[in-house]
């Protein structure tokens, strides 16, 4: 099972539709309810000519240390995408607020680290656009 932290807290995962890895996309958009799952090496350009067509996009972190899916959401966010983003894997808790800053919308955790960094660990960082580093350079505090 797995955990679906957003800024209103710890909830089960409300998706019911298939994920498809990349690779195995349907060749149409005719599904109504289309996600994927993108590897943190994708190259999210790849989907660029179907961002209106897919409704949920799972991206995996393979570990804490690596960042490249905070760069895969916020290209795709500045590429259009309007849809759910999800961050999937090993996100910890002190990375919740960059999470989102960077675009997803929700992380996918597992039970265990549900179990290891409770609920009230990410809540505390759920106030994301706050003690931001970059709008106190410009002010906006």
């Amino acid at each position: 099972m797995s955990v679906i932290v957003t800024d209103s807290g710890f909830s089960s995962d409300s998706w019911d539709h298939a994920i498809y890895a990349l690779q195995d996309m349907p060749a149409n958009d005719c599904a109504p309810h289309l996600a994927v799952h993108l590897p943190s090496d994708a190259d999210p350009a790849s989907l660029s000519n179907r961002l209106a067509s897919i409704a949920l996009i799972r991206v995996d972190f393979p570990s804490s240390a690596d960042g490249r899916g905070f760069t895969i959401a916020r290209r795709l966010r500045l590429m259009g995408f309007e849809g759910r983003l999800r961050a999937r894997g090993h996100v910890i808790a002190d990375q919740y607020a960059m999470a989102r800053r960077s675009g997803f919308d929700e992380v996918e955790i597992d039970d265990e680290l549900a179990k290891r960094q409770p609920e009230d660990q990410w809540q505390f960082r759920a106030d994301w656009t706050s003690h931001d580093y970059q709008s106190r350079l410009r002010g906006k505090t």
